[in-house]
């Protein structure tokens, strides 16, 4: 009973450590480094997408804690006055047809 114990351990240490030899040689093919390559850049994408998120929301955060103060300090509201078409003018925005046409125009 004993061997057969021990047989078993090591038939199951076989098993294990050639399963781990197959994955560290697949990860050192060409197929391998692409599928590491892959998931770290999925990863990567990621992690900017969630910081573009966090930077988006702080400055959203920001521009309110602005809007409060200007409106604490002048008692204007910011908002108002692009309501009420004062300001800056802005010049249309450019579509991406008007500047494939100066190119083949140019």
């Amino acid at each position: 009973m004993k061997r057969l114990f021990w047989m078993g351990v090591g038939a199951a240490a076989a098993i294990a450590l050639n399963r781990k030899a197959r994955e560290t040689a697949h990860a050192v093919t060409p197929a391998g480094i692409a599928g590491n390559v892959g998931d770290a850049l999925r990863e990567l994408a990621g992690a900017l997408g969630t910081f573009g998120a966090d930077v988006r929301a702080g400055m959203s955060e920001r521009e309110v804690q602005l809007s409060e103060q200007v409106e604490a300090r002048s008692g204007v509201t910011p908002g108002a006055r692009h309501a009420l078409g004062g300001g800056a003018q802005r010049r249309p925005r450019r579509t991406t047809g008007d500047a494939r046409a100066r190119r083949a125009d140019g």
